[in-house]
């Protein structure tokens, strides 16, 4: 994250000494008396700054150090560098400086920014934010020469109101929605004064104000909005721009209080019919209409919230009118959508809190939407939109399929390599995950594409997608979801070769070869008729087309130079993960069906799996759990999946390449595989397993002089050992074979190439459990009560009643080992 020298300067700051940093401090404060200001002092408070924020906690410095600082900081006539210094210090420092700021604060404005910064971010309470709210509310109603202090005052009052909401009175909101109404729709219509000089025979003068201009040039004829464009701004266009920038919390902060939506409409149209030519002097001011202002009403006799509200519609409403121009310039665009996104939100907010607004802004969100839909640099501006239809297409009968076709189909295939939209339009699933479950019928068929911002984006979308998930789980796209999850990194080196193939056209070979001799046999692949089939699935836009594909060792074969690349590496592990989240949820909701398919994908897909340097043996790691979870769930899946198990439990080979896994597929067999769990357990099931697993154990036990030492662990033989003797408790003509089986674990334990393999804790282990095994089964009933207990053996009855029978049994058998000690073989 940060550069080798960052990191040095960082870990410094955090490991100084507190004699080291008492010493630093009074250095400080010798350097803050002097009269200069030197490049030592800049440079000495920097590093107190450093110092103080390296760490999350407060450090506590020299209350004579803190009391100077508080001195510059307060100290109009200082240099800005030193106040903003002082500023950050104070903050992160202890002993806390609100009571003493607070005591006197400065009329000067960049001071008093200052001053608050530090007060907001230690303030306790809201006792403590007190005087400066009623400083802040003092100077919105000042009319000061300057007028800058009111420019300063509303940043700080949204980050006040933020967090403290009810620090205001309901008088005191009130006071301040008139002055927002005033500067949010009343702001003058030519551009502020600019000096300039008279030429060389004559001192500066002040140019005549000109009017302002659209941001395609046209003169402005309709009220000043942050989209009018001047070479200089009065105050009060300074103040309308601020007014906008914080409209929306305060309209999410402080709604509509006493009067109703219908009392509100009411009002609306009395005034109509009341008077057009009531209104306060900034509205008669305005000689030229555009559509906007021509419909909107006099609302003079609204409460201020409510005329506030009206205002604030009128305003995005022009907003949006505005954004239809076409720029001049690069930055005015980029301001236009912008704004554009803003002013739907703020449309979306007014119309949630009085649905009779909701008419009257659907004809302009859909226009927009019209304009808008296709063009792929306003993505960014279709979420708000979508945003806006998903809170009140009900309210307003109006059909909003087609946006959210257009939404989940085109935005995520065609822009999933935009950083910023990923995490918005994730953000925007997530806030509405329910309403999308149920309103929107393609969200959940879309996770193919949804998937596509995390393949791109995995490290920063994590945290998202873990909670994200559970949402898009429906039980007839469940088994392709586990595919496409599993297939992920598979999906994130698809769009990296889409990438770069849209990048270097066919004919230019020699780009081609500098991206690498094997991304460019991918990317001969990647246009290869044969291969197009694969990709086109695995790029699929949404669900449906199958839960996987035959060809998917083929697709794994392709891939497989690109299996080292840091998107695909970082995407791979992600997945893990992924997979917790995906059976935690599933198995809470499914159904017999459909945990058969799972444990079908688990045996077919532990083999079949996108070589990358350990995602197989995480993925395993993973399948192990959740076998365990599912087989305890529904313990009949054993004999229902009997020929998959058995075919993967026969085969040595799937000891070498997914050990773990193998070893919990054993482990369920001879835990699981009990006519107390399935009564279809019959003799002949049990002896087909049995005859399996005895093979396998005596291919891998066998001792050679010339074999290799095993390759395998020894919990695997224990594992295998004790399911062998458990399924011959359960039929007992199958004791003796097993008997004889254990009898063999002592040579291969002590053999020569096993020896040089196995620690002698792990040989021992062998032995011991072959021992054990050994007696108990001399005991078949009481083998058959330790080895295989009831369901039930796992309450805690069984373990903390003495009366229970599982305790007074292990005893018994405590006592039949130690008496029959001396027969163990030797």
């Amino acid at each position: 994250m940060y550069t080798a020298a960052t990191e040095s300067l960082i870990k410094q700051a955090r490991e100084i000494k507190e004699e080291e940093l008492q010493r630093f401090c009074g250095r400080i404060f010798k350097l803050l008396h002097s009269k200069d200001v030197s490049g030592d002092t800049v440079d000495s408070l920097q590093r107190l700054n450093l110092i103080v924020s390296a760490t999350k906690y407060a450090t506590e410095l020299p209350s004579d150090l803190v009391l100077k600082l508080q001195t510059v900081l307060r100290s109009s006539s200082c240099p800005e560098q030193l106040q903003v210094l002082s500023s950050s210090i104070l903050r992160d420092s202890f002993p806390p400086s609100v009571h003493s700021l607070c005591s006197d604060l400065s009329p000067d404005s960049r001071t008093f920014s200052h001053v608050a910064s530090v007060v907001l971010a230690q303030a306790g309470s809201q006792e403590d934010v007190m005087p400066l709210c009623h400083h802040l509310l003092k100077s919105l109603d000042s009319r000061l020469s300057d007028g800058q202090i009111s420019r300063h005052a509303l940043p700080l009052l949204s980050k006040m109101i933020t967090v403290y909401p009810e620090i205001l009175t309901d008088d005191q909101v009130n006071v301040v929605s008139r002055k927002l109404v005033d500067w949010l729709r009343y702001a003058s219509m030519q551009q502020g004064a600019s000096m300039s000089s008279g030429g060389f025979f004559s001192g500066p003068r002040t140019r005549q104000p000109a009017p302002l201009t659209e941001v395609d040039g046209v003169v402005t004829g309709d009220f000043f909005t942050v989209l009018c464009v001047g070479q200089s701004y009065t105050e009060d266009q300074w103040m309308n721009m601020y007014t906008f920038s914080m409209i929306k919390s305060w309209l999410l902060t402080y709604d509509t209080d006493g009067t109703t939506n219908t009392e509100s409409a009411l009002l609306i149209k009395a005034q109509g019919i009341h008077s057009q030519h009531q209104d306060d002097r900034s509205e008669v001011d305005s000689s030229v209409t555009s559509m906007v202002s021509a419909t909107s009403s006099s609302t003079r006799l609204l409460p201020p919230k409510e005329r506030l509200r009206e205002k604030a519609f009128e305003y995005c409403q022009r907003l949006i009118e505005q954004s239809d121009r076409k720029a001049l310039k690069k930055t005015d665009t980029k301001l236009q959508k912008a704004c554009i996104v803003e002013s739907v939100s703020i449309l979306d907010v007014i119309c949630g809190e009085d649905p009779s607004y909701v008419y009257r802004a659907f004809p302009c969100i859909k226009a927009l939407y019209g304009r808008l839909n296709g063009d792929l640099t306003y993505s960014r501006a279709l979420l708000p939109i979508a945003q806006f239809y998903l809170n009140h297409s009900e309210i307003a009968a109006v059909d909003s399929e087609a946006v959210f076709c257009q939404l989940f189909s085109h935005c995520p295939a065609e822009q999933f390599n935009e950083p910023m939209l990923a995490f918005q339009f994730v953000q925007f699933c997530l806030l509405n995950a329910s309403v999308l479950q149920e309103r929107v019928t393609n969200y959940r068929q879309s996770f193919p594409n949804l998937l596509k911002f995390l393949a791109w984006n995995s490290s920063g979308l994590i945290a998202e997608f873990v909670e994200l998930l559970p949402s898009l789980i429906a039980p007839d796209t469940a088994i392709e979801l586990l595919h496409t999850i599993l297939d992920l990194p598979c999906l994130a080196a698809a769009l990296d070769l889409q990438q770069r193939s849209a990048c270097y056209q066919a004919p230019d070979r020699p780009a081609w070869d500098q991206q690498g001799a094997k991304v460019a046999a991918c990317l001969d692949a990647f246009r290869q008729p044969s291969c197009r089939g694969l990709f086109l699935y695995i790029l699929r836009p949404e669900a449906g087309t199958g839960d996987t594909i035959d060809r998917l060792k083929m697709l794994h074969e392709i891939l497989a130079d690109m299996a080292e690349s840091p998107r695909v590496v970082r995407c791979a592990q992600v997945v893990p993960v992924l997979l917790h989240v995906y059976f935690n949820t599933v198995t809470q909701k499914a159904d017999e069906k459909m945990l058969n398919q799972l444990l079908l994908v688990l045996l077919e897909r532990s083999s079949l799996l996108y070589d990358i340097k350990t995602f197989n043996v995480e993925v395993q790691k993973v399948f192990s759990t959740h076998l365990q979870a599912l087989c305890k769930l529904h313990p009949p899946l054993i004999v229902d999946q009997s020929r998959e198990i058995l075919e993967l439990a026969s085969s040595p080979a799937n000891i070498y390449s997914k050990e773990d896994f193998y070893t919990h597929v054993v482990w369920v067999i001879g835990e699981y595989l009990s006519v107390s769990y399935d009564p279809r357990c019959t003799v002949e099931r049990i002896t087909s397993f049995f005859e399996c697993l005895e093979a396998v154990l005596f291919e891998i036990t066998q001792v050679r002089q010339s074999a290799s030492p095993p390759s395998f662990s020894p919990r695997l033989v224990t594992v295998l050992m004790t399911t062998l003797a458990k399924l011959a408790t359960r039929s007992q003509d199958l004791i003796p074979r097993v008997s004889l089986c254990l009898s063999k674990m002592r040579p291969f334990a002590r053999s020569a190439p096993v020896m040089t393999c196995y620690s002698e804790e792990d040989t021992e282990e062998i032995i011991t459990r072959a021992h054990e095994l050994i007696n108990l089964l001399k005991l078949p009933n009481v083998a058959q009560f330790v080895l295989a207990p009831s369901a039930g053996g796992d309450g805690p009855r069984w373990h903390r009643d003495t009366n229970a029978s599982l305790p007074q049994g292990m005893k018994a058998v405590s006592g039949l080992l130690h008496r029959h000690s001396s027969s163990l073989p030797t």
